[in-house]
């Protein structure tokens, strides 16, 4: 069982995003799921009015986040989900399309209509908890850069403005896989 915890806090309409989970994290977790309790986490900004939550590029991504955060409430496994939300963020300027959505939900055997009601459930007051969480948990580990891997409590690295930083133990899939085997040894031995 795996203790460590790895989060990716970023933005479903972001190229930052769509690079960090193409060139890293996917890559990444296709070696090493089984180590990681990965969740993604979103980044936004809470608001007083009706308990909504104000995203970076406007209300298309608010959505398109909670189309992914319900992908992976439907579907915990992170190479499903993860697959999905890969599909939607190489074509970012497009979410939240319902071609976009629909094809790859197919493409990795997601229910459409699932989706549809995890976001409009309860009036759409489901989905929005579900972002209004995950922006809470962003802003609780002080993250507020997409795209941010965070391994165990700690920034592992940032991509942002189209450039690496904060790689302390470098941006490469094999180096991130290696800090990742080497926590895992270290916590459960």
């Amino acid at each position: 069982m795996s203790t460590q915890q790895g989060i990716n806090a970023y933005r479903s309409k972001c190229p930052d995003a769509r690079d960090c989970l193409l060139d890293l994290v996917l890559p990444t977790m296709q070696q090493v799921s089984d180590k990681v309790d990965f969740r993604l986490s979103y980044i936004g900004r809470a608001t007083n009015r009706d308990d909504a939550v104000e995203c970076m590029h406007g209300a298309d991504e608010c959505l398109g986040n909670i189309i992914e955060l319900c992908a992976a409430s439907l579907y915990p496994d992170p190479k499903r989900y993860l697959g999905f939300t890969m599909c939607m963020t190489r074509d970012y300027q497009h979410i939240p399309q319902e071609s976009l959505v629909s094809d790859c939900a197919l493409e990795f055997g997601i229910s459409f209509d699932e989706l549809n009601n995890c976001i409009s459930k309860d009036n759409g007051q489901f989905g929005m908890n579900l972002l209004r969480e995950s922006v809470k948990r962003s802003a609780e580990a002080n993250v507020s850069t997409s795209c941010t891997v965070r391994l165990n409590e700690t920034v592992r690295c940032v991509r942002d403005g189209g450039a690496w930083s904060k790689c302390t133990g470098g941006s490469s899939v094999s180096s991130l896989v290696h800090d990742i085997n080497q926590l895992y040894e270290k916590l459960n031995q």
